[in-house]
Formats: C-alpha cells, sequence, structure tokens
C-alpha cells in the first residue's frame, strides 16, 4: 500500500491514532487477579453547571433574594442537613448519600477565574494556571509518568467517539471507545486486515508514516483484547435509558469484566443555562443523578464500588444572582461531588458557600480544584501529584 492510497483512508486511521501502543500488553494480563484494582470514573458536566441549585444552600436566606424565580422551593428541596440540600431533580441520589458513599465539596475553583467554557474547561482538562497554556491534560501526563516506568500497563477511556484534552499526553494518550463490538467490527474491515499481514510496511519510518501503520496494526490486536473480555460480563444493574446511562453501563461492563484500565472519563452536556434555568436543568441533573446512582448501585452490587471513585466537575459554577432571563450567567467557584465505598469523609466536606462574602458578585472559591486532583493521584492511584501537576498540591482528605 503506497502513501497516497493510505491516505486516502485516513477516515478509519483517525480512529485508530486513539489506541496507544500499551494496550497490546493487556493481552497477556487478561487473567491477572483485578482484586483491589482501583478505578477513577471521571464525569465531567459540561456548559457550566450551577453548583447552587444543584447542592441548594436553603437554610440560608441570601439565595432566596438573589434568586426571587429560579430558586428551589424549599419544600421542594432534598434536604441532606440544616443548610444544604438536593436538587429534587437529584433524588435518586439520596440513598447514595444515606449509604455514606457521597461527599460533596463545596467552593471549588481556582485562582483568578477565566469565564469562557472553552478556556476555563482547558484549565480543569490540563491543571494549569489561569495564565498557563499546556497542551497535555492531566491524565495524559499521568499515563506518560506511568508508561516511563514500565511497571505495569496503565490505561484511561474515554466512553465516547472523541478524546478529550484531558486524556492526551506528551507520549501516551487513552483511547476513546463509545462501543467495543462497533470497534472490533471497525479494525476487522479489508482495509485493517490487509495493513495487519501486510509486510511491505516494516521498513517504514516515522517520517513516513510507518508510525500510522504500526499503531493500526496494535490496534488490530487491542480492539480484539476489548472486545473479548468485555463480552464476559453482563451488567446486571438496571440503567436508565440515556446516554450517560449507556456510558455509565459501558464502564460497568469495563470494570467488572476485569479491563486493567485505571481511569475512566465520561460527560454530559446541555448546563449552560443563561434562560428559563429551572426546567433546563432539572432535566439534565435528573439524567445524571438517576445514572450515578444507578452506576454506584450496581458497583456496590458486584463488589468494586470499594475500589472505584467517581468525580464529577464542570468547567464553573453560575453566578450567584439570576438574570434576566430567569437563568444564570457565567460564574466562578463550584462543588464538587465524589461518590466511593471506601471514602474517609462523607456527606459534606466543607462548610456551604458564603453568600454575604462575594467576589463581584461570584463565589470566592475556598479549595483548589488541584488539590482534589492531587488527592486522586496520591492516596488513589498511588503517584506522587507534583509529577503530573505544575507544582505540588497538598490534596484533601476525603478518601
Amino acid at each position: 500500500m503506497d502513501r497516497r492510497h493510505f491516505l486516502k483512508n485516513t477516515a478509519l486511521a483517525s480512529g485508530a491514532l486513539m489506541i496507544p501502543a500499551f494496550l497490546k500488553p493487556f493481552e497477556a494480563l487478561a487473567k491477572s487477579d483485578l482484586t483491589g484494582y482501583k478505578n477513577l470514573v471521571i464525569i465531567q458536566l459540561s456548559g457550566g453547571n450551577d453548583g447552587l441549585n444543584t447542592i441548594v444552600p436553603y437554610g440560608n436566606d441570601i439565595y432566596y433574594q438573589k434568586r426571587s424565580t429560579i430558586a428551589i422551593n424549599q419544600n421542594d428541596v432534598v434536604k441532606l442537613n440544616d443548610i444544604q440540600g438536593l436538587n429534587p431533580a437529584l433524588s435518586a441520589l439520596k440513598e447514595i448519600y444515606d449509604q455514606g458513599w457521597m461527599s460533596i465539596i463545596n467552593s471549588v475553583g481556582y485562582p483568578n477565574p477565566d469565564r469562557s467554557h472553552f478556556r476555563s474547561m482547558d484549565i480543569w482538562q490540563t491543571a494549569s494556571d489561569s495564565n498557563q497554556f499546556l497542551t497535555t491534560g492531566w491524565i495524559g501526563r499521568y499515563l506518560d509518568s506511568n508508561c516511563q516506568t514500565c511497571s505495569k500497563p496503565y490505561a484511561a477511556i474515554e466512553v465516547d467517539d472523541t478524546l478529550s484534552l484531558a486524556m492526551k499526553g506528551a507520549k501516551m494518550k487513552g483511547i476513546a471507545v463509545q462501543d467495543p463490538n462497533k470497534l472490533y467490527q471497525t479494525t476487522r474491515e479489508p482495509f485493517f486486515k490487509d495493513l495487519v499481514h501486510d509486510h511491505s510496511v516494516d521498513n517504514l519510518s516515522e517520517d513516513n508514516l510507518g508510525y500510522l501503520y504500526k499503531t493500526m496494526i496494535e490496534t488490530y490486536s487491542s480492539a480484539e483484547y476489548i472486545q473479548n473480555t468485555s463480552k464476559t460480563y453482563m451488567v446486571k444493574g438496571e440503567y436508565p435509558a440515556t446516554q450517560l446511562g449507556n456510558q455509565l453501563k459501558t464502564v460497568s461492563k469495563f470494570i467488572n469484566s476485569g479491563l486493567q484500565t485505571r481511569i475512566y472519563y465520561v460527560s454530559l452536556s446541555g448546563f449552560d443555562t443563561h434562560v428559563r434555568q429551572q426546567d433546563q436543568q432539572a432535566r439534565q441533573l435528573k439524567i445524571y443523578g438517576d445514572a450515578v446512582a444507578a452506576f454506584v448501585k450496581d458497583l456496590k452490587q458486584s463488589g468494586k464500588l470499594d475500589d472505584t471513585l467517581v468525580m464529577t466537575f464542570s468547567e464553573f459554577g453560575r453566578r450567584v444572582e439570576q438574570n434576566a432571563s430567569n437563568g444564570t450567567d457565567h460564574g466562578t467557584a463550584n462543588n464538587i461531588l465524589i461518590y466511593g465505598g471506601k471514602l474517609t469523609k462523607a456527606g459534606f466536606y466543607n462548610e456551604a458557600p458564603n453568600l454575604s462574602q462575594l467576589d463581584n458578585g461570584d463565589l470566592k472559591y475556598q479549595i483548589d480544584f488541584r488539590d482534589v486532583y492531587a488527592t486522586l493521584l496520591d492516596k488513589w492511584l498511588d503517584i506522587n501529584n507534583g509529577q503530573i501537576l505544575t507544582k505540588s498540591f497538598a490534596g484533601l482528605n476525603f478518601v
């Protein structure tokens, strides 16, 4: 196959590039003991979810003064303590909270916040300072760091058809796999099969696309492993018939079938609520809450909850005061929700947001989001956070 014909088939190649070389060693480890193997699941809420109408400060009069028409009625709040409670659309999470499988971290942000969706999401995904521009994600750098030691073949999977910046390292990348069977079938197309057996590509160098051929050949093998391993487990839990529900069901299949993947990444969009916020956010929060509750209960039933942490974040919160369109505009600090079977501090990790001392109408952040990342790296993924983040962070004590 010559260069011209290869380039005509780059539609397949672009998907293959998401499959890193280190997946191939999984085949030799497929039957290894996964007891105690820790998983991290990250859920991204895209659009800037309004944290104040998610974890509602119903005990604070200022909340109702600032949001005369979009505040959640006190009688509707699913109360968790005397001050804060859940949006009623998240009622499915009350059982998870009561079981001690949920931790709520308030007022999370970073210095000199940016209100652009794209820039703020980049900051969260790369773990950069607000004036720093990085081209690698924090998970990608984690993969880079571990692959240098070659002690174990760590990997990260995004259950989607595209790969987020968070998953991209300088040397290694996570992979995007929405449907393992579809990935397998794609790699069984004649183009892939011919390439695998085309020995004339062995002498190609990286300068003339040899690395692309090599990656695609490894993809052929890896897709078979992912498909054959994941199909050994049938998910027993009942999930809502939503995109997020299906994504988390796929993650459950991956975790319970024994894939040696440390990090899973999923996302839910639709949280940019400038207009008529209540109904729009309620729809998205119900999708989120029902799917997460099903996932957590499923992992508990299969015995994997103690070995799994789930973190939910959004690129920023919303302004404290509602706008003239019964919505909220881009803000700053927000809450992060953590789920797991071995939380050392379940419930509320810290105090409710201070609504009386604002920064030009926005919440003041109390916890740097990179302290959350540092905790996940140090205490869950067993690597010094200073090797991954731009500097060392003290971390928190939720796990």
